[in-house]
């Protein structure tokens, strides 16, 4: 079936404001922008559901951010208020404190660490101005488990989920957005690697595969399942032991 970008777009939209009326009537929707095409639509979505007023932006540099020219561009374009808020001395005393502490600093542990201070200062942000802090994975990254647990995996409501990256950029053309925001190469802004490189495969044939369960190379499709088997646990409550010796007899 052929996607159709401007009903999806309309339904998102409508499902965001729905959200809201519910889950935080008056809130404001508090997104982390990077300049990449998840935040830039995640932000486009929230300001036709909710209003420009209602959307409130944080850049949030490591020190230096060679790319955040696309952020300001971003935030310029849809009009919305927004804050820097750069990370680098939480991350810099974070690394500090360990090494002092005798702790042997792994690579992930590096890699990992900038998105969760994010995802924390959007929280603080949030309470801050009564908002909704807004998840920007798609389905694409979410399949394989390309993101960060408790840092970009995580938010109060996921308008994109739903969505590969093929359907992002067409729900970002349909919003109008700039096309150097929305066609701009996803990469992690550490390794000098892209996305793509780093996962061995590209969101093409990653998008086919989750759409048609088609592909053509039996080593890619064992990589994309390994990896989404793997990560599976990022999508799903943390697990809980369940102790048969207590009731929960509440609200019965």
């Amino acid at each position: 079936m052929e996607f159709d970008a401007v009903r999806a777009t309309e339904a998102t939209v409508s499902w965001i404001r729905e959200w809201f009326d519910k889950n935080g009537p008056g809130c404001n929707a508090i997104i982390g922008i990077s300049g990449g095409k998840d935040s830039s639509i995640a932000a486009a979505l929230c300001c036709k559901a909710l209003g420009s007023d209602r959307v409130i932006g944080i850049l949030m540099p490591n020190g230096e951010q060679s790319d955040i020219d696309m952020a300001k561009l971003l935030v310029d374009h849809l009009g919305i208020e927004h804050y820097v808020i750069n990370i680098k001395a939480a991350f810099d005393g974070i690394l500090e404190q360990m090494e002092l502490a005798g702790i042997e600093i792994g690579k992930d542990s590096i890699i990992n660490l900038p998105p969760r201070l994010r995802m924390s200062t959007l929280y603080a942000v949030g309470q801050s101005n009564n908002g909704r802090v807004v998840n920007t994975c798609n389905l694409s990254e979410d399949w394989v488990g390309y993101s960060t647990r408790y840092g970009d995996s995580v938010g109060d409501f996921s308008p994109m989920s739903c969505f590969t990256t093929a359907e992002m950029r067409a729900i970002g053309r349909v919003l109008g957005l700039p096309a150097v925001l929305i066609e701009k190469v996803p990469s992690d802004g550490l390794s000098g690697m892209t996305d793509e490189d780093k996962l061995g495969f590209t969101y093409e044939v990653l998008d086919r595969y989750i759409r048609t369960g088609e592909i053509d190379d039996p080593a890619t499709k064992e990589r994309i399942d390994s990896l989404h088997k793997k990560n599976l646990f990022k999508l799903r409550f943390m697990d809980c032991f369940k102790y048969d010796g207590v009731e929960v007899k509440a609200g019965e």
